[in-house]
Order: structure tokens, then sequence, then C-alpha cells
């Protein structure tokens, strides 16, 4: 085993994902609902947050916060009297980050039915301190080829949001240089 270099922090050992995969199961109530009858959105987001929030505390061991959420989809929508089931498991993890992945399924509380999945999501939580300040979490280690999957996934919809994020702010860099340039043009007139 080699010693880190001065100053770096030590590799952590690797959790398997299974060891923080979670399901949340809520049913549903006419106080979740909204203008149409149906769960809002925000309600399912709420749990959907919740139950990725776990599954991060869990992985880090200890605090983490919602850096960000992607592609929330709501596929059908959800009725009063729905067994709401969101199930997460970390896809993958960077140094101090960790994708959550989320599935929401439904199905009626009083049937026999097989559950539908009515959405999905995916989840940056940063893992932090005391202090809020970030710290290391322990590298995921995806056991099926499912999670293989998924942490590749994982990978692609980081590096779009790292391209996004540099883009947008070379944007906001250009127009803010062309605002300058705009004041400052005719005041330099002999």
């Amino acid at each position: 085993m080699t010693k880190p270099a001065q100053g770096a922090e030590p590799e952590l050992p690797g959790k398997p994902t299974s060891a923080s995969r979670t399901t949340l199961s809520h049913i549903m109530t006419g106080s979740d609902t909204n203008l149409l009858g149906t769960v809002h959105g925000g309600v399912i987001m709420k749990l959907v947050d919740d139950a990725a929030g776990a599954v991060a505390g869990r992985h880090s061991e200890g605090p983490a916060v919602t850096a960000s959420m992607d592609e929330m989809a709501f596929l059908e929508p959800v009725r009063v009297g729905d067994l709401v089931h969101v199930k997460a498991q970390v896809n993958w993890t960077g140094r101090s980050s960790m994708e959550i992945g989320v599935r929401v399924l439904a199905e009626r509380w009083n049937e026999s039915t097989p559950a539908t999945q009515v959405g999905s999501a995916y989840l940056v939580f940063a893992a932090v301190d005391a202090d809020g300040k970030p710290r290391a979490v322990p590298p995921v280690i995806p056991e099926s080829e499912r999670d293989k999957r998924r942490y590749q996934e994982a990978e692609i919809r980081r590096t779009h949001r790292l391209a996004r994020r540099r883009a947008i702010k070379e944007l906001r860099a250009q127009r803010t240089a062309g605002r300058a340039h705009d004041t400052t043009e005719g005041t330099d007139r002999p």
C-alpha cells in the first residue's frame, strides 16, 4: 500500500451499490393533490429528493446536500390512493459528489396489480462536513451489468453537465465583455 502524497486525502475503500440502495414508500392522500386532482409533481419531487438524500447519506456516511436534479421525468399521473415506491441508488461517484438514480413506481393501495413506473430522475449530491465544505466519498463499486451500465451512463451525464456549465459561463463572460465595450465606446471621442 502506498502512502498518500503530502496534503492528499487517503483513498477511501469502495462500497458496493447495494450498500446504500433504498426504497421509500408513501401512500398519496388528498393533501398531495394539484388543481387537476392528481398528485402534485412537487410532492413526487420531494419524495425523490428524500430517497436520494438517504442514499447519498448512507453511501458517504454523513451529510450530503442536493447539488442538482437532472432529467426529472413524469411518465404517468399519480392518483390519491396510490402507494408510491421511490427506489434510489448511487450510480456514480466523484471525489465529493455522487449521482443518485431514482425510479418512481405506483400501485393502487388496495389492489394486487403490479406497480407501474411513473417517473424517474437523476440527482447529484455533494458530501459535506460540519462546516459545509466538500468531503471525500467512497468510490461506488457497481455489482451487476445493470449497475455497470448505469455507471457509464452517469459519466456521460456528468460530461454533459460540465460542458453545459462551461458553455453558459463563456456566454455570460462574452456578454459582460460586450456590455463593457458598449459603454466605453462612445467616451473616447476627441
